[in-house]
């Protein structure tokens, strides 16, 4: 009898352990309408935003590119907001086009243009590099490449979100689009469509369904349209901010001279869209997510105390290497405590800034444009994952 009753209660343990499994396997919860989503277990300590950009850079795509280009900064400084359990994520970005003849056809017209980084001017850089050129749009296989080439974090801390922006149906290519973003959806990637033409004719070529299925948010935009920006009394300040604030970094290393003057590169492309634009820099600029580790001594010594104590010679900038290692740890205070205090008149004056533009916003009917759709989507995906928005 004891060995029956033994028997029994292990067969009983099995049979809840099996079930518990499936039921931890289906119920992969969290999600904005109430259906099942992937959960995965968690693994870090720190949250992340992770965003992949897909744009399709077919002929009939200049108008996307450039209001891709026009409202980066204005998405980096949205994920800036979000805060987790009271900190600060990490934000990378990656960047693909698809869609374009100028690709090859046995990658299915598919360029991972930048992993993900959290070098945001390299983001900038190849953004302003696109060219637009033809083409046959492969929705399902650019999903299903980003889903399995980019590097996604797992742990519930981690948002994970592909936007996927073209006109043509969403169905061309061999790669079923709804087997493509199951896939994503097992590594808890949200996916969210951006369909550049009339709302109907998106429904009709399937990209609400894709993200219907992707557990996203469908938008339309007019891509030809300009971006509307709102001119503020404080863009002027932050932009003369900005000035004084690349003067506070320090290249170190091979890259230290390129990265250098690689940063005014893009602060020149952000005010060739306009001022407003470049003021939108200058403040992704004075936030925590701008790091430049690689090749500032600045952001180095902030990362690692004993950074400058471990530095070659050979890494030094010339203005840097005839001076002792107590001399170089003093003007790298200097620097970070000028920057600081940058950073510091930059988060005053953009706060103002930001209450200026939702007063004037108010006034008029926001334009539906990319960076808008984008806004809108992660802030909505946000509140299922516990992130809250901090102005």
């Amino acid at each position: 009898m004891k060995n029956l009753v033994l028997t029994f209660s292990l067969l009983t343990s099995m049979v809840l352990f099996s079930c518990e499994k499936k039921i931890n396997a289906a119920t992969l919860a969290d999600n904005t309408n109430g259906k099942n989503s992937p959960q995965l277990e968690e693994t870090t300590a720190e949250g992340t935003i992770q965003v992949a950009l897909l744009l399709d850079t077919s002929n009939s795509m200049d108008g996307l590119i450039e209001q891709a280009k026009s409202r980066l900064w204005n998405i980096v400084n949205t994920l800036t907001t979000l805060k987790y359990e009271g900190k600060t994520p990490d934000i990378e970005i990656a960047l693909y086009e698809y869609g374009n003849d100028g690709l090859s056809s046995a990658s299915n017209y598919i360029r991972q243009v930048t992993p993900l980084t959290n070098d945001l001017d390299l983001i900038s850089e190849k953004l302003f590099d696109l060219r637009t050129n033809g083409g046959s749009e492969y929705c399902g296989a650019v999903i299903q490449d980003a889903s399995q080439k980019l590097t996604w974090k797992d742990g519930l801390k981690n948002m994970k979100l592909i936007y996927i922006a073209g006109n043509e149906p969403f169905t061309q290519g061999a790669i079923n689009y709804k087997e493509a973003i199951a896939d994503a959806l097992i590594k808890g990637i949200y996916i969210n469509t951006i369909y550049c033409g009339g709302a109907e004719e998106g429904i009709r070529g399937l990209w609400k369904d894709g993200a219907d299925v992707g557990q996203g948010k469908y938008f339309n935009i007019d891509s030809n349209a300009k971006v509307r920006y709102i001119v503020t009394p404080f863009d002027d300040q932050i932009s003369q901010c900005n000035v004084r604030l690349n003067k506070t970094y320090i290249g170190y290393g091979s890259k230290g001279v390129e990265k250098k003057m690689a940063q005014e590169v893009q602060d020149a492309n952000a005010q060739s869209i306009s001022g407003a634009n470049y003021a939108e820099r200058a403040v992704s600029k004075s936030k925590a997510v701008y790091k430049n580790d690689s090749w500032d001594l600045v952001d180095k010594a902030k990362n690692d105390s004993k950074a400058l104590d471990n530095l070659k010679k050979e890494e030094l900038p010339s203005e840097l290497k005839n001076k002792s290692k107590e001399e170089i740890k003093t003007i790298v205070a200097q620097k970070t405590k000028e920057r600081e205090t940058i950073q510091k008149e930059m988060e005053e004056l953009s706060k103002k800034r930001q209450a200026f533009i939702d007063a004037e916003s108010k006034k008029t009917k926001t334009q539906d444009d990319l960076g808008n759709a984008i806004t809108t989507s992660i802030h909505s995906v946000a509140k299922t994952k516990g992130y809250v928005v901090v102005n």
